[in-house]
């Protein structure tokens, strides 16, 4: 029989998630061999393999992905075996991330709060943390967010102008979206038909204080260029928790 805590955490837990797989890998050129991004090997594995598989410790039992009509067969086949049940959702013509999330939200089985997430991302997480987060909260939806780093090196100046210093790039101010969300029922019925809905439902929910952010200080690879690839393909083999499992050990 399953433990208290145990039970309270299948009982609160979101069964099903939505992958946004929709990316042609453009960027990635020769480098995607000519799969989608969210499969392109990144340790030898799929990208989107990470993800479902952090979706299973989560609790999850079945990923929605979003991908382009006729790549159905593809996504099945590489996603299958990790746990949850696959479902593909076609999308008939580009619909955008927001239109991709509404599309694949129309195939859940069950109501409340589900996972969403890029497809093109490498990160660790805390989703159980996000979703106490969510419902805490008490909000439509809730965004992990995190702080980028810099691109380029810190000049410090000094009185007149003077250099007195220099610094690696370190974590910019800001908190930025990291793609992943929890979302509620009212924030899934204001999803646009088309188009992407951090410039349109978000900024809708958040002027009326209903949503929140999650702060995560962890892992966060997106990969868009080959540089990127190579960047996350580098990190999974430096470290080994995340080959011995997908998804890492923390996501």
């Amino acid at each position: 029989m399953a433990s208290p805590s145990l039970r309270q955490t299948l009982l609160t837990a979101a069964v099903e998630a939505i992958i946004l797989a929709g990316g042609k890998a453009e960027r990635l050129g020769e480098a995607a061999q000519g799969r989608p991004k969210a499969l392109v090997p990144i340790g030898g594995r799929p990208l989107a393999a990470y993800q479902v598989s952090s979706l299973a410790r989560a609790g999850v039992v079945r990923v929605l992905v979003s991908c382009a009509a006729g790549q159905e067969g593809l996504f099945e086949s590489e996603l299958s075996g990790l746990g949850p049940e696959i479902v593909t959702v076609p999308e008939p013509e580009p619909l955008g991330r927001g239109g991709g999330i509404r599309l694949a939200a129309s195939a859940r089985r069950e109501e409340g709060a589900v996972y969403a997430m890029n497809g093109d991302e490498l990160l660790d997480a805390d989703l159980a943390g996000l979703l106490a987060r969510h419902r805490e909260a008490g909000v439509a939806a809730t965004i992990v967010i995190a702080r980028p780093r810099s691109a380029f090196g810190v000049v410090e100046l000094g009185e007149g102008d003077l250099v007195t210093g220099f610094h690696e790039a370190g974590l910019l101010p800001h908190w930025v979206s990291c793609g992943l969300y929890v979302l509620g029922e009212e924030a899934i019925a204001e999803l646009p038909e088309r188009g992407d809905h951090e410039t349109t439902t978000f900024p809708a929910l958040a002027e009326r204080r209903r949503l929140a952010g999650f702060r995560h200080d962890g892992v966060w690879l997106t990969v868009n260029t080959p540089k990127d690839l190579r960047a996350a393909d580098e990190y999974v083999h430096e470290h080994p928790e995340w080959l011995d499992s997908p998804g890492g050990a923390g996501l």
